[in-house]
């Protein structure tokens, strides 16, 4: 029996710390996260060596930190007091970005995860003021009374949930979407998109057997139709193909993928492959924009 390497959701934290040390190493780097290599550990490299797919996932993870690193500092330009990042994990923007010393930034996680992060990021100072909220999103009660506690001190606020959602059931992210849209001073939430043909590919490469401790729940039959019936409409949307293309970082393929692509795009009409190319991105969304 192949050795579990993920253990629960919150194991990929580690793993997603572990390429954004590697791409900080690079020569070219798109950016620079010094601390991602003092959290991933050797956890973080175990992991990686352990999964399919590695030069797609670190590519995907790349970009998507560059999409939502773009996401941000545009929300705080727009007038954005407050980040509330659900899931943090192993993120470390407070320290590395040019952010507004202003700027309240609420990390929520696991206690363990918080508690690991903590001892791990001791004595390094933050660039804006960074707090952390140990508590599981499924409990209602510490949710909303956290929420209840940031928008007392906030008149903006921009929520990101990087690599949460996926793991959510349907039940569970229209109960947050309905929990966030509540609150007036909430103005735009960062949200993981991945299409039907992501899912597909991910079980014919074996991720999800791989990832069979922290499955992908979050499959709506229309995504963009999902959370519209929930209040939220898409004020923008950065696919990581078109952002690969656009950082001149183009994705890498497994050969196997390449081919099963290839494959779809023979038989495919133009909008049907216009949509693989739109596999995967991060929009941000509002409760204002009319909808995609």
């Amino acid at each position: 029996m192949a050795e579990t390497v993920i253990e629960n959701v919150s194991d990929t934290a580690f793993w997603i710390a572990h390429h954004r040390a590697t791409e900080s190493e690079r020569a070219d780097a798109l950016f620079h996260d010094p601390l991602a290599k003092v959290l991933a550990g050797d956890q973080g490299k175990r992991i990686a060596l352990a999964m399919p797919m590695p030069l797609m996932t670190a590519w995907a993870v790349v970009i998507r930190t560059c999409v939502i690193d773009d996401y941000i500092r545009s929300a705080v330009t727009q007038g954005v007091d407050a980040v509330l990042n659900l899931g943090a994990g192993l993120d470390t923007r407070p320290y590395r970005m040019d952010l507004p010393a202003s700027l309240l930034w609420v990390e929520a996680d696991y206690p363990h995860m918080i508690e690991f992060k903590e001892k791990r990021l001791l004595g390094e100072r933050p660039r804006c003021q960074l707090e952390r909220a140990k508590l599981d999103l499924a409990n209602l009660s510490q949710r909303r009374q956290l929420f209840e506690s940031i928008k007392a001190r906030a008149r903006k606020i921009l929520v990101l949930t990087e690599g949460v959602v996926p793991y959510l059931s349907l039940d569970e992210v229209g109960a947050l979407a309905d929990d966030l849209g509540a609150i007036d001073e909430v103005c735009y939430w960062i949200v993981d998109y991945h299409s039907p043909e992501v899912i597909k590919l991910r079980h014919r490469l074996g991720m999800q057997r791989k990832l069979q401790n922290a499955p992908f729940k979050f499959t709506p039959g229309d995504w963009f139709g999902f959370f519209r019936e929930h209040g939220w409409h898409a004020k923008e949307i950065r696919y990581l193909v078109k952002e690969g293309a656009r950082l001149q970082r183009p994705v890498q393929l497994p050969l196997r993928a390449k081919l099963i692509l290839n494959i779809l795009a023979i038989f495919s009409s133009k909008q049907r492959q216009t949509d693989l190319r739109r596999f995967s991105g991060y929009v941000m969304l509002d409760r204002t924009t009319a909808g995609t």
